[in-house]
């Protein structure tokens, strides 16, 4: 229970005690990759109780931005900064040291502004498309944190740390093979039971897609950051999103 409650306080900003988590060695963190579905089930309800509230009153579009706006205080926009600052990182055309240290400026440049005006825009634009859609949006919005916090385990399992320290050096290269294969199991599972066919289609494409992510990230910085696995997070949420539109 306290590796739950140490992962949800790690990757949200849901007041957490500290006291519930004193003492907790190290590498408990990394075994609690396990929760990190469960942590995307969390954010998934509160975003998704924001949506179905807010549409009857507001609409569809500003349910949506409401949606993000949750999100984001949710996760203390926590994996945005993260895409952010990769963005910055490795759409610069410099060297791969001089690319980490990009990523290392609290500064947003334009290629950070740039990928969060789209992955907002993306998640608004999915959002409205899928309520006009048999069942609505509500399920694939609850999913989208559950698919997109089992997927980044793929960016942790048996994966090089670019750096020499930071807060990513918990998880990367540290989860076991087995915690590994039970967060992707309890993610699809969830995903299947919230979702249904057509959900569990999109979490397989987009398990795919997160490979390639995993591979063009090693092959430009030789590895993978802090920063990387919020990025993967944003891109794999949206990504869930479109690819529910597009399966039949």
């Amino acid at each position: 229970m306290k590796s739950f409650l140490a992962t949800l306080q790690f990757m949200t900003r849901l007041p957490v005690p500290a006291r519930w988590t004193r003492d907790l060695p190290l590498d408990a963190y990394a075994r609690g990759v396990i929760w990190m579905p469960v942590v995307g089930l969390v954010v998934g309800s509160i975003c998704a109780l924001v949506f179905a509230l807010a549409e009857p009153a507001f609409g569809t579009p500003l349910a949506a931005l409401l949606t993000v706006l949750a999100n984001a205080m949710v996760t203390g926009a926590f994996h945005l900064d993260g895409l952010a600052d990769t963005c910055d990182g490795i759409f610069s055309a410099r060297r791969r040291e001089q690319m980490l240290e990009i990523m290392r400026d609290s500064r947003v440049g334009t290629n950070g502004a740039l990928a969060m005006v789209f992955a907002i825009g993306l998640r608004l634009a999915a959002m409205a498309a899928l309520s006009l859609h048999p069942g609505g949006a509500l399920p694939y919005i609850v999913a989208a944190p559950v698919v997109s916090r089992a997927l980044i385990s793929i960016l942790m399992y048996r994966q090089r740390y670019a750096r020499e320290s930071g807060l990513g050096n918990v998880y990367i290269g540290k989860i076991s093979g087995h915690h590994f294969a039970v967060a992707l199991l309890a993610g699809m599972l969830l995903t299947l039971a919230i979702a249904g066919l057509r959900g569990g289609g999109a979490a397989l494409i987009v398990l795919v897609l997160a490979y390639g992510y995993r591979a063009r990230i090693n092959a430009v910085l030789g590895g993978q950051t802090g920063d990387t696995l919020g990025c993967g997070v944003e891109i794999f949420e949206w990504l869930f999103l479109l690819a529910a539109l597009a399966v039949p």
